[in-house]
């Protein structure tokens, strides 16, 4: 998707002391991503995207909870502290046993807190973050924490936050601000809180999505002469920033998270092979064999979609823009169409492009009746939900995160948290996968905040094939698994260093 690839060569340690995590060169090659940019302007591109990540209409919230906006709640934790706003802080209790079992699950995350945290190589570091606040993050949280950050955090997504967690973490003195079903205004706010306290200015960024790093560029601009770098994990965050690069508005070094080979290949192919089932059997109960799916995108989400769905008996269908992609899905055994062939009869749509107006209103008219649509990408610009906002048509709220869209003969379709990223906002992810993510996030901050200056210009960054490595290699214990070791005379036939890194930055595994 992106052109002709350029190279840095960086001289010089990670953040991390060599004996930490055991790198044995000290040159480290890193891939310069170049930009890929439309011809609608910056400003659009940008405030469109922010825009269409926040909810337009409707919000939920857990039934056992009431009403009242935690932002008109006086609420304090026991060490008296006012610094936060989440639902309900007597939840903490909750929140904190089902931390403790994210971290069971996260064993590269605790080695790397473990091993570094007598280092304190965050010391200093005052880190803003916008994700999706789970017990998996807060086992982030607490690790940069425990390697000497201070954390301000909101939620990148109005439905994805965990109550109970959220307490847990204002319980233990983490400025959080974010609670499930936030409005539009208060997502704003919730990240502007974040930002903007007294006495307090962040130096680092770690962000999902882009939204959080939007607004100090639209509010405090000035922020940035203090600010080291920005940490981006998602394809929307990673494109916007390219953005900025090509429009020479980006005034500090970002690490791109997103292209990691320990992101692409695990968070988002083996992460939503699995998670796809657990939001479509908890959000409508079907059944999937037989049920015929049309996937939209063939990249690292789609894949782990089809898979899944093809693994359960459903026939899959798949749309692509790009041939190669396109050809792997052949060669996978899925039949290639454009939607509105088959938008007539399947089952099920399911989007995870990262593009806008994949499912027009055109696409919704002539969908049977009951067919389920949901995302699978991170903002809500795929499917045009908007367009149903109109007049003739009926919403019914069915349950949490579902809702009928009636039209006037009847016909329903079924929507999934309006559109939204479906696994985070009506179930759950595997832990262990995003410990490998979280592990990835926790060494670009690092790195990022101890790079001397110079190391980095103001420009996009993929993570050293290096780190990729140690990040994976800190999780095959769980598995017992034993690495193969190269002999000095295979390392010198291969041109390879014994303790690697193995392949170059162009193979793509």
């Amino acid at each position: 998707m992106l052109g002709n690839k350029k190279k840095y060569i960086v001289n010089g340690n990670s953040g991390i002391r060599a004996q930490q995590i055991q790198f044995a060169d000290q040159k480290q090659e890193f891939n310069k991503r170049p930009t890929k940019i439309g011809r609608r302007s910056l400003s659009r591109s940008i405030s469109q995207s922010s825009t269409d990540s926040y909810s337009s209409a409707a919000s939920y919230t857990d039934s056992s909870d009431d009403e009242t906006s935690p932002r008109d709640k006086q609420q304090k934790n026991s060490k008296g502290s006012s610094d936060f706003c989440v639902k309900n802080i007597k939840q903490a209790e909750f929140g904190r046993r089902e931390i403790e079992i994210a971290e069971q699950e996260m064993p590269a995350l605790m080695a790397l807190r473990k091993r570094a945290q007598g280092e304190k190589p965050l010391a200093g570091a005052k880190i803003v973050g916008c994700t999706h606040i789970t017990a998996q993050t807060a086992v982030l949280m607490e690790t940069l924490g425990a390697l000497g950050a201070q954390c301000r955090w909101a939620a990148c997504n109005i439905y994805s936050t965990l109550n109970e967690v959220a307490a847990a973490l204002a319980e233990s003195g983490f400025p959080v601000f974010a609670w499930k079903g936030e409005s539009e205004d208060d997502f704003w706010w919730c990240i502007d809180r974040c930002v903007n306290v007294e006495g307090w200015q962040p130096n680092m960024i770690l962000d999902d999505g882009g939204d959080l790093t939007h607004w100090i560029y639209k509010k405090y601009p000035n922020m940035f002469k203090k600010i080291k770098g920005i940490v981006e994990e998602s394809v929307t965050g990673v494109h916007r920033l390219y953005q900025l690069s090509k429009a020479g508005k980006l005034c500090v070094p970002a690490m791109n998270v997103n292209d990691s080979v320990t992101k692409q290949k695990f968070d988002n192919l083996y992460c939503c092979r699995e998670s796809i089932l657990d939001g479509l059997k908890r959000t409508t109960d079907m059944m999937f064999g037989g049920k015929q799916v049309v996937v939209c995108g063939y990249g690292e989400v789609g894949k782990g979609c089809c898979a899944a769905l093809k693994a359960m008996g459903s026939i899959v269908y798949v749309t692509e823009i790009d041939p190669i992609c396109a050809l792997q899905a052949c060669m996978d055994g899925f039949r290639l169409v454009k939607l509105n062939e088959v938008i007539r009869q399947v089952d099920i749509v399911i989007t995870c492009t990262g593009n806008k107006n994949v499912v027009t209103r055109e696409h919704l008219d002539r969908m049977k009746n009951s067919c389920i649509v949901c995302n699978m990408g991170h903002s809500n610009t795929e499917i045009d939900v908007a367009s149903l906002r109109t007049p003739e048509l009926t919403w019914e709220r069915v349950r949490s995160q579902v809702d009928h869209v009636i039209w006037p003969d009847g016909k329903r379709i079924v929507l999934l948290a309006e559109g939204r990223l479906l696994n985070l906002s009506c179930s759950t992810v595997p832990t262990f996968v995003l410990s490998i993510t979280a592990t990835t996030q926790a060494l670009a901050l690092i790195e990022l905040y101890n790079a001397p200056e110079g190391r980095y210009k103001q420009d996009v960054y993929l993570l050293p094939k290096k780190m990729d490595e140690y990040v994976a290699s800190l999780h095959l214990p769980t598995f017992d698994a034993h690495l193969t070791e190269l002999t000095d005379e295979q390392a010198k036939y291969l041109g390879l260093n014994k303790n690697g890194p193995f392949k170059p930055n162009y193979y793509r595994y």
